[in-house]
């Protein structure tokens, strides 16, 4: 008997957008320095839209319908965890502090690029040989802290360095890019968030793409400062006054070793974007959402968030007169880390929940509670 033949559904991922996944990965962003990414997302986004918006802080907006006065905001955030530039030694050694919440743990012996007034340069997280690694009168061999940590970019005196542009206050990051393992998996530094800038310039995409016509304003939010606070989207938010807000980030693939399911809940790359219930996150609004993925066949998974989501979702929830919310994430390995994964599946599958919910909204949308 033959086998039966098995459809896989049409990727909404196109060649072209592919390659300004990897382009926008791969550029640097750091929290308060966003502008090169900001710059990439802007061209790539801006055939999609009728009008561009940044406010003064970098956050861009791709905007449809602006006339329109009821205003649905799909979001992403655009920083990525860095360090700075903190104090130059007389051997020329560079000690850093963070710019949000880098882990210190990853660093020894990275390759990384300090960003100075004459460009990038090249450097290495310096840590000593094994063989050097002596405890001394402490019970432990060294453990890397961000006080010991340093920079070595082969200067040795202070002057050299100074001679190649690096200063204090200059932004640190991780080189490690874009790459593709097995079984459509992708890994890369700073995919937290900017694989969610990717999503909803690709659900600006489909819509046009598409000729779909919307009865609302619909405002694409790649917003600075997520990772120090929520503070892009806190700025955004007060300015747009959006009616409802569409924020997509990513989660904890809890499938690894070392991590608690009874904490973080059960949740797997390749098996949809997740859903989560928390206090800012709209009860009535997230219904809409999971209606949608069974109705359009997304498979969705499902967690819990407690006080706060700890995304861009609390800020637009709380901002104005309060704002209907819902979060939709991606599943995400070994977060804050040079080698952050994701499956494809999970990609594909989260832009067509947000462009189907979009298309789904109206302004009559009841979400009173009472």
């Amino acid at each position: 008997m033959a086998k039966a033949k098995i459809t896989k559904k049409k990727s909404v991922i196109t060649n072209e957008s592919f390659e300004f996944l990897k382009n926008y990965i791969n550029t640097p962003s750091p929290v308060g320095f966003e502008s090169s990414g900001q710059k990439v997302w802007l061209k790539y986004i801006t055939p999609f839209v009728d009008k561009i918006l940044t406010d003064p802080y970098g956050t861009a907006v791709g905007i449809i319908n602006p006339q329109a006065e009821f205003k649905v905001v799909i979001e992403a955030h655009a920083d990525e965890i860095s360090w700075f530039v903190n104090y130059i030694n007389d051997q020329g050694l560079i000690y850093l502090k963070r710019n949000g919440g880098v882990d210190h743990q990853v660093a020894p012996a990275k390759r990384v690029l300090i960003h100075g007034k004459k460009g990038p340069v090249k450097a290495v997280f310096g840590w000593p040989a094994i063989h050097t690694r002596h405890a001394g009168s402490e019970p432990k061999e060294p453990q890397p802290k961000p006080d010991n940590l340093f920079l070595d970019c082969g200067a040795r005196t202070k002057k050299e360095v100074d001679n190649l542009g690096i200063h204090i206050g200059a932004v640190v990051t991780y080189e490690e890019g874009f790459d593709e393992l097995a079984n459509d998996y992708y890994i890369g530094r700073a995919f937290d968030n900017r694989v969610g800038g990717f999503m909803i310039a690709e659900v600006a995409r489909l819509i046009n793409q598409n000729k779909n016509k919307l009865p609302f304003g619909l405002y694409v939010v790649n917003a600075v400062q997520e990772e120090i606070g929520l503070r892009g989207a806190e700025m955004i938010a007060r300015r747009i006054k959006p009616n409802i807000a569409i924020v997509t980030d990513v989660t904890h693939d809890t499938t690894t070793p070392m991590i608690n399911k009874i904490v973080e809940g059960d949740i797997s790359c390749g098996k949809g974007p997740s859903l989560a219930y928390a206090p800012a996150i709209h009860n009535k609004l997230l219904s809409f959402v999971e209606d949608v993925a069974a109705k359009k066949k997304i498979p969705v998974q499902w967690r819990t968030l407690s006080r706060t989501t700890g995304t861009d979702t609390d800020s637009f929830a709380y901002a104005n007169d309060g704002c209907p919310s819902v979060l939709i994430s991606i599943p995400l390995r070994y977060m804050h880390t040079t080698v952050e994964m994701l499956h494809r599946d999970d990609i594909e599958n989260t832009i067509r929940l947000m462009y189907e919910t979009v298309l789904a909204l109206s302004p009559k949308i009841n979400l009173s509670y009472l």
